[in-house]
């Protein structure tokens, strides 16, 4: 094998190794959509109208929310009146729930947050094919570009050219 296509190798090589570190460091710290599909129970406490009709926000309710894709939403009134969450209408003592079938970001009307509108945002479940990709699509053209400084840097000997041109 010529010397030159050695050190491209050896580049690219280094390039994918640290992608990866970078990538899977990344990976961890997506706790939201680094999980399996789930079951996700939002309760209504009693008096949550109450509070909103005060404008304030319920501790308990979030203003946004993340979900991938698969997830389930149960939406559980524990509140003396009806409430209502996008397509949702949920009777004091009921509940509801909303499949995520697909990756969008939805504005709900809501009848329990302050400013009527619930965010929710569905994320495509990370993958093991997509965390290789990841890795490969920073790999490839780092390495690249390590092995183009690499020879900037240290151009190949007269030697090592005679090598490669045998």
């Amino acid at each position: 094998m010529s010397p030159l296509l050695k050190r491209i190798l050896i580049c690219i090589l280094i390039g994918i190794a640290i992608s990866a570190v970078v990538t899977e460091a990344s990976f961890l710290t997506l706790r939201e959509v680094n999980r399996d599909k789930q079951v996700i129970v939002l309760t209504i406490p009693p008096g949550t109208a109450e509070q909103v009709a005060r404008g304030e926000q319920p501790p308990t309710i979030p203003k946004d929310m993340v979900f991938i894709v698969g997830d389930v939403l149960i939406v559980e009134n524990e509140d003396t009146v009806a409430h209502e969450l996008g397509p949702l209408f949920i009777p004091p003592g009921s509940s509801a729930h909303l499949e995520f079938a697909t990756e969008e970001n939805y504005s709900y009307s809501c009848s329990f947050q302050p400013g009527n509108t619930l965010g929710l945002d569905v994320r495509a479940p990370v993958t093991p094919y997509t965390r290789i990709l990841g890795i490969l699509f920073g790999g490839l053209p780092l390495g690249g570009l390590i092995a183009v400084y690499s020879i900037i840097v240290r151009p190949l000997k007269p030697n090592e050219k005679k090598e490669e041109q045998s």
